[in-house]
């Protein structure tokens, strides 16, 4: 339903008839978030409701937008943070949580480990390899929750975790959620889809080609580097390579599928012949092949210990759920079948062996405890199946113009971001629901059970949604008052220089709305506008607010919120943001040389 609203037609340069006085304002909101985080540590909801303050009061004096359609844009911004973004982190969240509830998930880190003990390949395989198959599925925030989870399930620090999964949702976003970031794209450009997936498939592999250095540096500095760089680049040109070959002769949709599973067997396979030197175990001990060996040795003795007069391999626990067998849960379960003191059994010494145990369980067990991630990757391809995917669209979803908005851009065509699409059935986190309920069924968790700790879970995230929610109203204040574009419109005035500015409005949008998509949709075809003016290639710059943007993405606060919650460390966006920063403009840096040497004759030949 739409009720009728005055009219409110965005100006370009409200501050004084000045273009770079009104950008300089605009900017205020997105430069007092990071200063208040990363310079003042201010708690992330306390940064977030502060900067919208600001962007509603410049929205109310500054642009001149009405009062009721400001509050109505901050409600909409709110109301698109609970549903799709918290949709997604809450389910997520709330299946890593049923998990940890069981045996399954202790049982997950020996499976993990079992593949290699060393985090640093971990960090590869967990965040770089099956985080691009998770954003390729789902996308938003849901490969970095479930990945900082599974690597926390193979022992790393919960803070070291959070940073590596947000490093590593780079390369895959501009292709993820299907390629929606590129569909988007070919939606507000026009450019043909065929076109800006080719281009962005020239321009991301160079990313993916360094990020695994990156992670293996991050969980273990130059040493880390020196002894596995071969497998760290093997996976980055793997996937980087097999990202471009997807994108430009095979279907755009499924790039980041190809990309995730070939370098998933590359690694796999050069572990087979390969291993580093020294193996980097959960407190960060290094240790030589035959260290490593023998205690794999001792580990597998004491599994056979504890598995002889074993006859069954999983039995019921007295609330209904499913365990391993004797031996295989830890914790309050081991300790209850039986368990000893100090000296005994179950004491530190037994509990220091279950934590370095990295023997691979039988095999039903290794399949029980990668359960959940196998459903959520059925569940997520069944989705996309053509037919199912239809009817999703047709009967799970209802697009609707938002109650009190009615703005126009400066040319008087109307704003976007008004129109709401409410995808109920087919939203990733709808999906994650229907995931965690067959979890539940699978290990077979009493509904009441099951409710106490998506309620625990709420609980948990209460400050994270507070803050996803202020960043996401600040970032559609901004849109629709026009301050957004007032900043994009400002960097696209230098002219020549605009070659070098593209990739940070791209960077820019990210860091903001927290989204590859809506920053494609927000800065799309002012790209390309710009470029026509300054004589670059539309595709060319089109592309480049994809491929840059998704270095903003692990800055963006929602991101951070998520991670951070993920983990069970909440409060730590600012650090989590100084930690990253660096590396985020860093590869920017990289990036925008590459898409400057691609506007040239230099690499020119690369645009199609």
């Amino acid at each position: 339903m739409h009720i009728p609203a005055a009219q409110y037609e965005q100006v370009l340069d409200p501050i004084g008839d000045s273009l770079v006085l009104s950008a300089i304002l605009a900017a205020l909101p997105l430069l007092l978030l990071f200063v208040m985080l990363g310079v003042f540590r201010l708690k992330a909801y306390q940064a977030g409701i502060i900067s919208l303050v600001l962007s509603i009061l410049l929205a109310l004096f500054g642009w001149g937008m009405p009062l009721d359609q400001t509050l109505s844009a901050t409600a909409l911004g709110a109301f698109y943070a609970i549903f799709p973004i918290l949709w997604i982190l809450i389910n997520a969240l709330w299946i890593y949580n049923l998990t940890v509830a069981t045996p399954w998930f202790d049982v997950l880190g020996r499976t993990i480990r079992s593949i290699s003990d060393d985090l640093r390949i971990l960090s590869i395989l967990i965040a770089f390899c099956f985080g691009a198959l998770l954003e390729s599925l789902a996308g938003f925030g849901a490969p970095v929750a479930i990945a900082a989870a599974m690597l926390m399930a193979a022992g790393m620090k919960p803070l070291k975790s959070a940073i590596v999964a947000l490093l590593a949702n780079t390369a895959p976003v501009a292709f993820g959620a299907m390629a929606a970031p590129i569909i988007a794209l070919n939606g507000v450009t026009g450019i043909p889809l065929h076109e800006l997936s080719s281009m962005t498939g020239r321009q991301t592999p160079f990313i993916a080609l360094v990020v695994p250095l990156i992670l293996v540096f991050l969980v273990d500095g130059r040493r880390g580097v020196r002894q596995t760089w071969p497998v760290a680049l093997v996976a980055g040109i793997v996937f980087g390579l097999a990202q471009f070959v997807a994108s430009n002769f095979f279907v755009v949709e499924l790039t980041d599928v190809v990309a995730a599973v070939a370098t998933v067997i590359a690694v796999l396979a050069m572990l087979r012949v390969w291993q580093p030197k020294e193996l980097i175990g959960m407190s960060g001990e290094s240790m030589t092949d035959d260290a490593a060996a023998a205690r794999g040795a001792a580990a597998e003795e004491r599994a056979g210990e504890r598995a002889e007069g074993t006859d069954t391999l999983t039995r019921t626990g007295g609330d209904g759920s499913t365990e391993p067998a004797n031996g295989s849960a830890s914790g309050g379960a081991a300790g209850s079948e039986g368990g000893t003191g100090p000296g005994g059994e179950d004491g530190p010494a037994a509990a220091e062996d279950r934590d370095r145990d990295n023997t691979r369980p039988p095999a039903r067990s290794v399949w029980l405890s990668v359960a959940p991630y196998l459903i959520i990757i059925v569940v997520f391809s069944l989705a996309q199946i053509p037919p199912i995917k239809a009817w999703l669209t047709q009967v799970g979803g209802v697009t609707f113009h938002w109650p009190g908005l009615d703005v126009v851009n400066s040319s008087g065509d109307p704003v976007g971001a008004q129109n709401l699409r409410f995808d109920h059935l087919k939203a990733t986190g709808t999906l994650l629901l229907i995931s965690g309920i067959l979890t539940m069924l699978l290990y077979r968790i009493a509904p009441a059970k099951g409710v106490r700790i998506y309620g625990e879970t709420l609980k948990t995230l209460r400050w994270t949604i507070v803050t996803v929610c202020s960043v996401l109203a600040l970032s559609f204040v901004m849109n629709l008052s026009g301050q957004t574009t007032t900043l994009g419109v400002a960097l696209a005035s230098a002219g020549g220089f605009f070659a070098l500015l593209s990739p940070l409005l791209g960077w820019i949008g990210v860091a903001l709305t927290g989204s590859d998509t809506s920053s494609n949709s927000l800065f799309g075809q002012l790209q390309v506008a710009a470029a026509e003016e300054t004589g670059l290639s539309p595709t060319l710059m089109a592309a480049a607010n994809s491929s840059a943007g998704v270095l903003g993405k692990m800055l963006s606060l929602q991101n951070l919120a998520i991670a951070a919650a993920a983990v069970g460390l909440n409060g730590v966006e600012g650090t989590l943001l100084r930690k990253l920063i660096g590396w985020s403009l860093g590869l920017l840096v990289l990036m925008t040389l590459l898409i400057w040497l691609q506007s040239t004759p230099v690499l020119g030949w690369m645009v199609p």
